[in-house]
């Protein structure tokens, strides 16, 4: 079987001039030789194809693979995410992970919110500010918390993104529309312990595979799983934890996904409000695998799930939904 990888390698995107900011999202060569490694362990033959204009070339030059294995971020826009998946879906080619509708939807954390709102899915109290005319509507009680509506890696988070009043609220905002150029998600500020949860699969099949505590150290920025706090691993610990208010957030997780409409493996990041209550934050339906510094990685690792394990894992429920055979499956039917 023939696997093409879609991806955008960090490195080509600092050489063209991008900051280090701007390309945090992409990946690393760590990430695609591992995906590399595991797949031909499996008995695939790998192929690299790059970003989504990569491909298009290729597919309009007539080239096609048996499943592509897809973690492309894309640049721009809400749609970045979703552009691998149209494309593929467009040529009829089996990919990992989820839709293009899913990708979109996900990637603009007001719309994910009002779609697990509407589910019956706590989140916190939100809105979304376009341009500093909305931030006079705002009826919220403080504190408040501010980001960019569509970024990953915890962009545009930091010490300031916790909000007192509303003359910060502005500034902030200010600052946040002028550096990123999208609308301010400004929600209630949650007090309580933060969580992420790795998740395999998607609706009936999902399944939680940990409820993982993200605990700041000594140096860290306080309150806020911040990108400085992530650029720095040893600021940041990691703790599967299993008491009471955990159990609770891998249920309130694995709704919020199932609301989504994820599929194969994903991250709902969750946080306890001022009465210990889980609420949904954020999901990421593209989640990050690299071997070493990935929070489902990591999640995957501390619950005893080796890093090929998990990818056979995610592969089982892409396999499933188009009804592909492993290697092994197609040899064992050729002799049969």
């Amino acid at each position: 079987m023939r696997v093409g990888i879609t991806c955008d390698l960090q490195t080509e995107y600092l050489a063209q001039g991008f900051s280090e900011e701007d390309a945090a999202e992409f990946d690393s060569e760590v990430t695609i030789a591992g995906i590399e490694r595991a797949l031909r362990g499996f008995g695939f033959r790998t192929e690299r194809i790059g970003t989504v204009k990569a491909l298009a070339r290729r597919l309009a030059a007539g080239k096609r693979w048996d499943l592509v294995f897809n973690i492309a971020e894309g640049v721009s826009g809400f749609g970045r995410e979703a552009q691998v998946p149209a494309l593929l879906e467009a040529y009829n080619i089996p990919y990992t992970f989820s839709d293009a509708l899913v990708c979109a939807l996900s990637l603009h954390k007001g719309m994910a919110k009002r779609v697990v709102r509407d589910a019956g899915v706590a989140t916190p109290d939100f809105a979304l500010v376009e341009d500093l005319a909305d931030i006079a509507q705002i009826a919220l009680p403080f504190p408040l918390f501010a980001k960019p509506v569509a970024e990953g890696t915890s962009k545009g988070i930091g010490s300031a993104s916790i909000i007192e009043d509303r003359s910060e609220l502005y500034r902030v905002c200010d600052r946040l529309l002028g550096r990123f150029a999208q609308p301010v998600l400004v929600e209630t500020y949650l007090p309580g312990r933060e969580f992420t949860v790795g998740i395999i699969g998607g609706g009936r099949t999902a399944e939680c595979i940990g409820v993982m505590e993200v605990r700041l150290g000594a140096e860290a920025e306080p309150g806020l799983y911040s990108y400085e706090n992530k650029k720095h691993d040893e600021w940041t610990s990691y703790h599967l934890v299993d008491d009471p208010a955990a159990l609770a957030t891998g249920e309130v997780a694995l709704a919020a996904w199932r609301a989504i409409g994820g599929r194969d493996a994903g991250r709902v990041d969750i946080r306890l409000d001022a009465q210990g209550r889980p609420n949904f934050i954020e999901v990421n339906a593209l989640p990050g695998i690299n071997p070493e510094r990935s929070d489902l990685v990591i999640c995957a690792r501390q619950a005893g799930i080796s890093y090929p394990a998990l990818l056979r894992r995610i592969l089982g429920h892409t396999f499933e939904r188009y009804g592909l055979l492993w290697p092994d499956q197609e040899v064992r039917r050729k002799v049969a």
